[in-house]
């Protein structure tokens, strides 16, 4: 019996002590990752977010999915094997205002790799506004530092990846003055944060 007393003698100040470090603030239990769910005309999919990589582009992100931007824009660009990117215009090829441009949050150690998520951008790395794209494939090519800065990813697609191949397999064509845009809309009618 007196053996079986000394390790709970041991586990009680070790419990009083983690129990105080979390009441202090000074130990947090991990918060879970953000996840939103994205609607489109072709059926659902979701994603998980990474304030962990990309914080002030996900606050970005955020914020437009809060103000309802994204409900009726479209996947403009679709490109099988590669990526489909959308966020910036709606189903008639109009480009949609959006607010200042976020800081490029592209890292090395954040790979452009299949399901994950991205911001699009022009040629200066701190252009980003609203517009998205998610890997089809592994695109090395499009990490930061193997041939500049690189785009940020600040997410992957966790369920209904099916969906988004999907989307990539339909057809495209030139619309607008621009290319590998898909021949029938594919629009985003809700992005929303889970609960």
């Amino acid at each position: 019996m007196t053996n079986l007393v000394k390790p709970f003698r041991c586990v009680i100040p070790l419990l009083f002590c983690v129990t105080t470090l979390l009441a202090s603030g000074h130990v947090t239990a991990a918060e879970p990752l953000p996840k939103v769910l994205v609607e489109t005309n072709m059926g659902s999919f979701e994603v998980t977010l990474r304030p962990d990589l990309a914080p002030k582009t996900v606050n970005n992100f955020k914020q437009y999915v809060a103000d309802d931007f994204y409900d009726g824009t479209i996947f403009h660009r679709v490109i099988p094997g590669f990526m489909i990117q959308g966020g910036g215009f709606n189903r008639d090829l109009e480009r949609q205002p959006t607010r200042d441009p976020v800081v490029n949050e592209a890292k090395s150690t954040a790979k452009n790799l299949r399901g994950t998520v991205a911001m699009a951008r022009t040629n200066d790395p701190d252009s980003a506004t609203s517009q998205f794209f998610i890997n089809l494939a592994d695109n090395g090519f499009l990490d930061a530092g193997v041939r500049g800065a690189g785009y940020t990813v600040f997410g992957k697609v966790t369920d209904g990846m099916g969906v988004v191949d999907a989307i990539a397999s339909k057809p495209t064509g030139r619309q607008g003055g621009m290319a590998d845009v898909p021949d029938q809309p594919i629009v985003i009618t809700n992005i929303s944060l889970l609960p």
